[in-house]
């Protein structure tokens, strides 16, 4: 893992490389990708879908979307009467974005950097952190909060969401394998979970906890409301599995550790 030393002698773990992020990255692994391919950006996932509702998005508003990936996140934000501007520091996602857009659909696609935004204090009313999160090192994702809290206007809202849980990485799927292995299904549980998508494991290098995310939010000036959520699970199991996962999905604490995703939205303290 290479390392650069900054100014005040820190180590840092280098950014992941942007070319690791190319049209089979976007088109084939990223989350949405497959509602992406059948409907040409038209419509989102569940889970963009359930991030992009709790934004608020309106007509008029000034929004940026940090990572803006394929796109299609920016095609609702400006169907929804917004002025939407994304940026991306991958070459493969500014060329997806723009393809995806029609003329006048968004305010403009830039390859720029998280960690320096080309835009002015108090430019946005909203500012989306999408599935990028868990992309940015500790130390990158301090200064792209920073980055954020700087251009967002007074009252502004940046929305996040991020997965996968890390407590459920850490703590439960352990667990979630293990009965997987006892019933014959260990080949599909492998001992990483980033392994289960492969193309993740060097890509992802930051998975939060609902608690850590409320920190690092905090951290960076921010007052932040966090939850949990996890994608529906149509599974056809018997009576005892269903009660399990009601338990574990709904119960805390055990909820706190089985939930997939996590979400924030905040506003500057």
């Amino acid at each position: 893992m290479k390392k650069r030393r900054t100014s005040s002698g820190v180590k840092k773990l280098a950014s992941v490389p942007p070319d690791r992020y190319d049209h089979e990255y976007f088109l084939s692994v990223c989350e949405g990708y497959e509602e992406f391919v059948a409907t040409e950006g038209r419509e989102l996932s569940r889970r963009l879908r359930s991030a992009f509702a709790v934004a608020g998005i309106g007509p008029g508003m000034r929004v940026l979307d940090v990572g803006c990936g394929r796109g299609e996140v920016l095609r609702h934000c400006t169907r929804a009467g917004a002025e939407a501007h994304g940026i991306d520091y991958a070459p493969a996602a500014v060329a997806l974005s723009r393809e995806v857009l029609a003329a006048g659909e968004a305010a403009g696609v830039y390859q720029a950097d998280a960690k320096r935004l080309p835009f002015a204090d108090g430019t946005f009313d909203r500012i989306l952190l999408f599935d990028i999160v868990e992309h940015l090192y500790p130390w990158e994702l301090d200064q792209a909060l920073q980055e954020a809290r700087r251009v967002l206007k007074p009252g502004g809202r940046l929305v996040v969401h991020t997965a996968p849980n890390a407590w459920y990485d850490r703590y439960a799927y352990p667990i979630v394998r293990l009965v997987r292995v006892l019933m014959g299904q260990g080949a599909a549980y492998p001992r990483d979970p980033r392994a289960m998508i492969p193309a993740n494991v060097d890509v992802h290098v930051n998975e939060q906890s609902a608690l850590s995310l409320w920190r690092v939010l905090r951290r960076n000036g921010f007052r932040a409301r966090v939850w949990l959520d996890t994608p529906p699970q149509h599974r056809r199991e018997g009576i005892l599995f269903r009660l399990a996962r009601y338990v574990l999905f709904h119960w805390p604490p055990f909820r706190w550790f089985f939930e997939r995703e996590v979400f924030a939205v905040a506003e500057v303290r």
